[in-house]
């Protein structure tokens, strides 16, 4: 009981695998994927903030190490199946929700529970910071299935996971979002453009969408 279970419980976000069902050529954990979000977002907010914004970086830092604890219970969801339709999508989410809830009304000490329901909450919205989370979120999914694509992974979920993540990361109106597409994304293509797979034709379709 008490916080010792939440800690002990972070163990099973290391063997919960990402995309599961697909070959892949490297395997990543939710718990691997969490830390890499929140190296993301911390770049992402140095962006936010050399540009004159202001970033709570408190609640940058708790959304973002948490976003995907709720997998302890319902597993890695393929973002294909869990944006089908926004119906399944807000069902799922309350499951999710729902599932921490339980969770912390069991085990979270009662002065702590406040803390724990802010902590653990759904942090992508419109703040500043619930933004820059949807980005890194996405960032990763991009990175993850470059890496697939660049060693000739010719699965097709690795393509729409490409596309759609940065379909829809261009969409969103950040500072670092335009830093990416003009400064990042195209050392990424041209890394890739010896690929087997055409990224480089992908990139440029995703970009025209």
């Amino acid at each position: 009981m008490g916080i010792h279970t939440y800690f002990q419980s972070l163990n099973d976000l290391e063997r919960i695998i990402r995309c599961p069902g697909k070959f892949k050529f490297e395997e990543h954990s939710v718990s691997a994927h969490s830390w890499k979000v929140v190296q993301y977002a911390k770049t992402l907010a140095d962006i936010e903030e050399s540009k004159g914004v202001t970033v709570d970086w408190k609640k940058l830092y708790e959304i973002t190490s948490s976003h995907d604890y709720g997998e302890i219970f319902i597993g890695d969801i393929k973002t294909p199946v869990k944006h089908y339709s926004m119906e399944l999508r807000s069902m799922l989410q309350q499951v999710e929700e729902g599932m921490i809830a339980h969770f912390i009304d069991e085990h979270i000490p009662e002065e702590f529970k406040p803390i724990f329901r802010r902590q653990l909450r759904e942090g992508k919205d419109e703040s500043v910071e619930g933004l820059i989370l949807e980005v890194a979120d996405k960032l990763d999914q991009i990175y993850e299935a470059f890496t697939e694509l660049k060693r000739g992974n010719t699965e097709k979920e690795f393509i729409v996971m490409y596309r759609n993540a940065l379909i829809k990361i261009k969409a969103i109106k950040l500072h670092c979002v335009n830093y990416f597409l003009e400064n990042i994304l195209p050392d990424m293509v041209n890394e890739g453009s010896t690929s087997s797979i055409d990224i480089v034709q992908i990139t440029n379709e995703a970009l025209a969408s």
